[in-house]
């Protein structure tokens, strides 16, 4: 419950290839101009159409082009991108299948925090994006698959990870005297598909040698990453943001510190992927926390096939009505909750900020010391959230260690995304008909 799911949704600018009418009045017939549409792609029972994929590329090349990246060839481009509403359509589909939805209502919240995030109310927002050609309807469902696809990998990757005490403790041995570091990176990418082949892995070897080979001809890594890389931010030209050492695999961050900034480093193996880094820069951030902390206890309804979410939110409105009739809270947390806190009468012990999701964060932080708040919706389910008590703590010792849990369970679960997403392009039915004519 307490990990953080951070959906990352940012206003992107997508041009749309609509056709447009020209007439003029004087003439007495209109000649419309007819865009002709075909299925380029199936995924399992659904279609990717031309249509679709122009519009994913177009937007795509604007971003490149905003970040000063020579563009690959529009043949390469399209594979690339193709690949990527591919890998989408899979997750969006196995998330209908095992249930995962975003109600309009949830979809309306996020869409208002966007238009927050950019100083526009609703309608603004709505009117900025139509005047690039973005229909409101199209906008709204790929948020709500954005959204869909954050929390899946929720669900199925990174609430599944642990990280243990003896991990944190070897990290902190090997890394005595580097602690704060962090890598801004950009990366390609060349996967290699599970019980591969020699045959495979050579050619696969074979590829992102082909790319090193255009880098080391004066291509830019960036145009190259968008042509060559199977990471998902390949059409960003392969940057990956800052990432803190302890979520490269040690391997990684070894080949690092010898590499100066603005260089490459030799091509690494590891057991999913070829990949090649270029070091953007580092740096090294020193902290002394002092941290406002609240101690917490709550009951958890999950929502689910068998439990919707009204049941949920229904249920736990009469158990807060029997505690504020005079029922111990703990007692009906080990009752009825369904998170593994019930044992301890849903005692979530002292919070610091970060540590839970941000719904649950903000409901919490909004109670007075002891008041019980109202079901409050997060990923994980509904809640009732109780704050006990609260205090200024300093917590750079434990920071540390929360900060390297976090780490070392980010880079657990990209690894373990990676994999899940191969073994489920793997597993789909996909028809590539990007050169049918």
């Amino acid at each position: 419950m307490t990990s953080s799911l951070k959906l990352g949704l940012k206003l992107r600018t997508l041009f749309c290839a609509i056709p447009l009418l020209a007439a003029m009045v004087s003439q007495p017939v209109l000649a419309e101009v007819v865009t002709i549409d075909r299925v380029v792609a199936l995924v399992n029972k659904n279609a990717i159409t031309q249509l679709e994929l122009n519009r994913k590329v177009t937007a795509i090349k604007a971003n490149l082009e905003r970040q000063k990246v020579k563009l690959p060839p529009d043949n390469v481009l399209q594979q690339q991108v193709l690949e990527k509403m591919i890998l989408d359509q899979l997750q969006i589909q196995y998330a209908e299948m095992t249930g995962l939805k975003v109600d309009d209502k949830q979809l309306e919240n996020a869409i208002n925090n966007l238009a927050e995030q950019n100083k526009l109310t609703v309608p603004e927002f709505r009117k900025r994006l139509e005047s690039n050609n973005i229909p409101w309807r199209q906008f709204r469902e790929e948020i709500r698959q954005e959204i869909i696809m954050a929390r899946l990998k929720e669900r199925e990757i990174d609430s599944r990870v642990v990280v243990t005490e003896s991990e944190i403790n070897d990290y902190l041995k090997l890394s005595e005297g580097k602690m704060g570091m962090e890598y801004l990176l950009a990366q390609i990418q060349v996967n290699i598909p599970e019980n591969a082949s020699p045959e495979i892995i050579q050619a696969k070897r074979a590829r992102i040698q082909a790319a090193l080979e255009e880098i080391n001809a004066g291509k830019s890594f960036e145009t190259v990453a968008a042509s060559y890389s199977n990471d998902p931010n390949a059409t960003k030209g392969g940057n990956l943001g800052w990432r803190p050492a302890g979520s490269l695999p040690p391997a990684f961050t070894s080949l690092l510190e010898k590499t100066p900034i603005g260089s490459m480093t030799d091509v690494v193996r590891t057991p999913v992927a070829f990949h090649i880094f270029k070091l953007l820069d580092k740096r090294t951030e020193e902290q002394r926390v002092i941290m406002k902390q609240t101690h917490a206890r709550h009951i958890l309804i999950r929502s689910n096939e068998i439990v919707s979410t009204d049941d949920a939110r229904t249920k736990l409105l009469q158990i807060r009505e029997r505690i504020m009739s005079g029922q111990d809270f703990a007692t009906m947390a080990k009752s009825y909750s369904d998170d593994i806190t019930a044992a301890k009468g849903g005692d979530l012990g002292w919070l610091s900020p970060g540590e839970t999701v941000p719904q649950f964060e903000e409901a919490m932080n909004a109670l007075q010391l002891n008041e019980i708040s109202m079901p409050v919706q997060s990923p994980f389910g509904f809640h009732l959230i109780q704050a006990l008590e609260r205090r200024d703590q300093d917590v750079t010792k434990e920071q540390a260690r929360f900060k390297i849990r976090n780490e070392l369970k980010q880079r657990k679960a990209e690894e373990q995304y990676d994999d899940w997403l191969r073994q489920l392009r793997d597993r789909a039915r996909v028809v590539i008909r990007l050169k049918d004519e």
